[in-house]
């Protein structure tokens, strides 16, 4: 029984003998060799380790290697795909007296992990060829075909924590380079035909995400077969969902992307882009659509967006092959503009009633504009809307379209319903040469004149509906050159309308009758204040303008009506801001109008505008019309009435 006793304790002497001494029986090196040997043989690139290695064997098996390095495919940018300071993995014992091999824990530090595209669409994690070793550089450069693993051959690595680092995404074909820093990974492998989960936080450009992968069978993905995966981030400024694919060899990107976040403004700060706007304005955001990524082109179909109160939705097509292009065909439904318009800049300064401030010359601008962006990107965009608000301007159903193709713009409204009325048109602009050609082709018709004036410019004066067309063409790369070579035609006609603020015919009757010595209507006629209710009637408004280096001439302006007729003609020279114009009103000897047999119109006044756009100064010549002692009183009383209606 002692012998028994003795032996057994000699056996566990023994054992905890050779536990502990084992380390130093197994060569560590040998350990290391046939590992770096094993990898080299499965994926035919190399495993380096140059630092040093530890074993131990308690309380379960450690194997831990400093400065680990595994090569990049031989077309890669950069001598290694995977760097690493310290690799230690844990295999508990269970699982080596069990016969099943398994890994139950790695810990990665500090590893550089490339993952990157050569320029002939070769992945670098395609690992398992069968034929790399037999293949020179120049072939495997070449090859980009799909890859199968060993028969029989499968990893199952537990958990994988990764701390520190970085992992770098490269596409020599795309020309893009990203990187995420600041690792810190949890990875779960059991099988390659199982489901690999990878979750944490990395930084991505100063940002710290949340990210959650997974990927349905990472052996599919090493064979570049179809699998599928989906992903999250989640970030203070953005969360990105994606729930696909990727087919044929890794080529094709497919499946529903989701991106939302709480404030546009602070996104775009992130990328060093400030965006003034309103408090309103530019704050949450979504979108949402089937997302396709195949050979450089980038699709959404289908999506929905929503920015603020806004409500988006339609096609994209961005392709990011050799040269930019853009294509969109967009719904904006009911677009209001307003919270990400500026605020006016109210011109007027409060000064004392008594004090009158000098108007300033107007100075066009000399400053070269670049329009070489115009070169950077083709386009094709289609956007409609079923109604648009900018500041007091309402507009209804409308189309407008954009197309870019090698520097050359054309900017076309391709249908137009606003204020009653309709309308088409385009602006041309190309930018492939200096001086630019800007080329403009514009009908509206139908418009109604009150509320379109109103809206866009507070002037409330002129009734009636009509159309506004013009041909106009410019040159140049400033402001003020644009303005000088500004040529081309412009031309109106409104119908049935009038001109609010005062009664034309009846004044300009009470300033006949007084030339003929009747001063009983002074007080109701020439000496009345600008009456916003009275209004000059007129049965047709017409004129044109022809434009020939920035000077618009007009030679057939007239306004008729049942009561006068007003001519005139002048120019207008936009380099020199300056303006020569005469008008000629004549009144019919009858209130009966338009119908009267009575076709006299022999009293006719004739007024001049002219001066600085500064300082324009209207003057009345009545040495035809009459020499007694009421032309000065009825002078200085019609000039006045004109300076109201057009502004001197």
């Amino acid at each position: 029984m002692k012998a028994i006793l003795k032996g057994l304790v000699g056996l566990i002497v023994l054992t905890i003998t050779l536990i502990i001494l084992a380390p130093m029986l197994i060569p560590t090196e040998t350990i290391v060799s046939q590992i770096t040997s094993q990898v080299e043989k499965t994926t035919g690139r190399k495993l380096t380790i140059s630092g040093d290695s530890e074993l131990s064997i308690l309380p379960e098996l450690n194997i831990t290697l400093n400065q680990v390095a595994f090569d990049n495919m031989p077309s890669g940018s950069a001598p290694h795909m995977l760097k690493m300071d310290q690799l230690a993995v844990h295999v508990p014992w269970f699982s080596l007296l069990s016969g099943e091999f398994q890994l139950e824990r790695f810990v990665i530090q500090n590893p550089q992990i490339l993952l990157e595209v050569d320029a002939q669409g070769r992945p670098n994690w395609q690992l398992f060829d069968p034929v790399a070793q037999s293949q020179t550089p120049e072939a495997t450069e070449t090859q980009s075909g799909p890859v199968a693993l060993p028969s029989g051959f499968d990893i199952a690595l537990g958990e994988v924590a990764i701390y520190g680092g970085t992992i770098t995404y490269a596409d020599a074909q795309a020309g893009t380079n990203e990187m995420l820093t600041d690792l810190a990974l949890s990875v779960m492998l059991p099988s390659l035909y199982q489901l690999l989960s990878i979750k944490g936080q990395v930084t991505f450009q100063k940002q710290r995400f949340d990210l959650a992968l997974n990927v349905d069978n990472p052996a599919k993905a090493i064979q570049s077969e179809d699998f599928k995966f989906t992903k999250q981030l989640r970030n203070e400024l953005v969360n990105v969902d994606f729930n696909g694919g990727v087919l044929k060899q890794g080529s094709v990107f497919e499946g529903e992307l989701a991106v939302s976040g709480s404030s546009v403004k602070s996104l775009t700060q992130w990328q060093n882009v400030v965006l003034e706007a309103k408090d309103n304005a530019f704050n949450e955001f979504e979108v949402t659509g089937a997302m396709t990524f195949s050979n450089n082109v980038f699709s959404l179909e289908s999506f929905s967006a929503k920015l603020d109160e806004l409500a988006i939705k339609g096609n994209a097509q961005v392709n990011l092959g050799e040269r930019l292009s853009v294509a969109a065909n967009v719904d904006l439904g009911m677009l209001n503009l307003n919270p990400y318009l500026p605020e006016p800049v109210n011109s007027t300064q409060p000064t004392k009633p008594e004090e009158e401030v000098a108007a300033t010359p107007i100075v066009w601008d000399d400053t070269k504009i670049d329009l070489s962006a115009l070169n950077m990107l083709d386009a094709d965009i289609v956007v409609r809307s079923m109604g648009l608000q900018a500041r007091q301007i309402t507009l209804g159903k409308n189309q407008l379209s954009v197309k870019l193709d090698k520097g050359q713009a054309v900017l076309s409204l391709d249908s137009f319903n606003a204020y009653d009325g309709t309308g088409k048109g385009k602006v041309e602009v190309n930018a492939t040469a200096i001086p630019y050609q800007v080329d403009t082709d514009f009908a509206l018709n139908g418009i109604n004149a009150e509320p379109l004036l109103t809206d866009a410019i507070g002037f409330d004066k002129v009734l009636g509906k009509g159309s506004l067309n013009w041909q106009l063409s410019t040159r140049g790369v400033s402001q003020k050159q644009f303005i000088s070579q500004l040529a081309g035609k412009l031309a109106f006609e409104f119908k049935d309308g009038g001109v609010k603020g005062a009664n034309l015919a009846e004044m300009v009757r009470k300033g006949q009758e007084m030339l003929k010595g009747n001063f009983s209507g002074l007080s109701e006629g020439i000496n009345a204040d600008f009456d916003p209710q009275q209004k000059t009637d007129f049965s047709a408004l017409t004129g044109s303008f022809t434009f020939k280096n920035g000077v618009g001439t007009n030679r057939d302006l007239l306004l008729a009506s049942p009561l006068i007729r007003i001519t005139g003609s002048g120019v207008v020279d936009l380099p020199k801001t300056f303006v020569d114009y005469r008008l000629v009103t004549g009144i019919v000897d009858t209130i009966e109008g338009q119908s009267s047999r009575d076709k006299s119109t022999g009293f006719k006044i004739p007024a001049r505008i002219k001066g600085p756009f500064h300082k324009v100064e209207t003057s009345l010549d009545f040495s035809s019309a009459a020499k007694d002692k009421a032309k000065d009183t009825i002078k200085d009383k019609l000039k006045d009435k004109f300076k109201g209606l057009f502004g001197g």
